[in-house]
């Protein structure tokens, strides 16, 4: 699984983890249901932000959870998982936007891709997610169209940038794609008002994640030869940090504009845990008592290593089924990643449960998820 916000259990609780799971069940699930089962490989945490988003604003309605049979992944229990538009809505981004990724895996012939044989495969699978994320969507009245085309420029803006064009030039699709998917929730939720903050809390989301994403790749980059937004237009450290932050702080602002039913786990998800996210990636322990961002102070450099070889379309997808029927994802200290090959940490396993309350910044309370009664 990928993503970037992968809370501890431990800091949920016994409650948001349930709910936390139901939504990353149900995305599951609904990829099986409708598209099948090699289809919930695509999977991922940020995926059932959608979800979530969905269900916070039109609160727990009758017929939203129902009993998922056992399962690995859950130490072979049953468990109360979310259904409905908020899960195919995420089911249907995630296939599109995985779709978009085997595309670019192919064009770029990685691994066992640059053969013939294997990569006119991955082009049908890319296809039928492509097809399949598309009815999904329409089915929910979404346009996955956007998604595509926020997609098809990202590789033609990444071959123009250079030294001096500004990242945020670079990470416009994704901001413009995963706005659209935030603000679609609250249609489907009969919020309409809250269509344009949850459109910028999409849209600093997407920049979130494309930065981190750089910044966790930069020294494998290095080494590979491959691209990545920060060395190519020459964005520091501390520059990727700032913008980090404003995000951060941006996206708690949009989130005080929309109205919730019931808005405490978004809350925990982006806000807290979205914050802890930023720190690891830029290697930063938060503290409790510096509730508003500081300036950004880079520590010593890691020590470089040579990345392995990416895996192929399919051995990534044999490595994936492993890793779940011995829910490695879930529990180990950590893995490596099934196609990327990168270390992973299990989402339940580690974490730093002594400071509760690090991710909150004058949130005026955290009663509403926080397990440190109030920051």
């Amino acid at each position: 699984m990928f993503g970037i916000v992968r809370p501890c259990s431990h800091r949920l609780g016994e409650r948001f983890k349930a709910e936390w799971m139901a939504h990353l069940c149900g995305l599951c699930l609904a990829l099986r249901r409708d598209h099948g089962q090699f289809a919930r490989i695509v999977t991922n945490y940020d995926g059932l932000l959608i979800s979530v988003l969905t269900e916070a604003q039109a609160g727990r309605a009758s017929g939203s959870r129902r009993t998922a049979g056992p399962c690995a992944l859950r130490g072979m229990r049953t468990a109360s998982v979310a259904q409905g538009e908020g899960a195919r809505l995420a089911a249907a981004v995630s296939l599109v936007l995985a779709s978009a990724k085997v595309r670019d895996h192919v064009v770029d012939r990685d691994g066992l891709l640059a053969r013939a044989p294997v990569a006119a495969a991955a082009r049908r699978v890319a296809a039928n997610w492509g097809r399949a994320g598309a009815r999904t969507g329409s089915a929910v009245g979404f346009d996955t169209g956007l998604l595509l085309d926020a997609v098809g420029r990202q590789t033609g803006i990444e071959a123009l940038a250079g030294h001096g064009t500004p990242i945020l030039t670079v990470t416009e699709p994704t901001e413009t794609a995963t706005a659209a998917a935030f603000a679609h929730t609250a249609v489907l939720a009969g919020r309409p008002a809250n269509g344009e903050p949850l459109a910028e809390a999409g849209r600093l989301f997407g920049r979130l994640a494309h930065l981190l994403d750089a910044v966790e790749d930069r020294h494998a980059d290095a080494e590979s030869g491959a691209w990545n937004p920060l060395t190519a237009t020459g964005t520091s450290l501390a520059e990727a940090r700032r913008l980090a932050d404003d995000a951060l702080h941006g996206i708690q602002l949009a989130l005080r504009e929309a109205e919730f039913a019931d808005g405490r786990l978004v809350h925990l998800l982006l806000v807290h845990e979205l914050r802890r996210s930023v720190d690891r990636a830029f290697g930063t322990v938060p503290a409790c008592a510096a509730h508003q961002p500081g300036p950004y102070v880079p520590g010593p450099p890691p020590a470089p290593h040579k990345p392995l070889e990416p895996r192929g379309l399919l051995p990534g997808c044999g490595m994936f089924l492993l890793l779940c029927c011995t829910c490695q994802m879930c529990c180990a200290t950590e893995y490596e990643g099934p196609w990327s090959r990168k270390k992973r940490e299990g989402c339940c396993h580690s974490c730093d449960c002594d400071r509760p309350c690090s991710g909150c910044d004058g949130c005026g309370g955290c009663d509403c998820c926080c397990p440190c009664d109030g920051c």
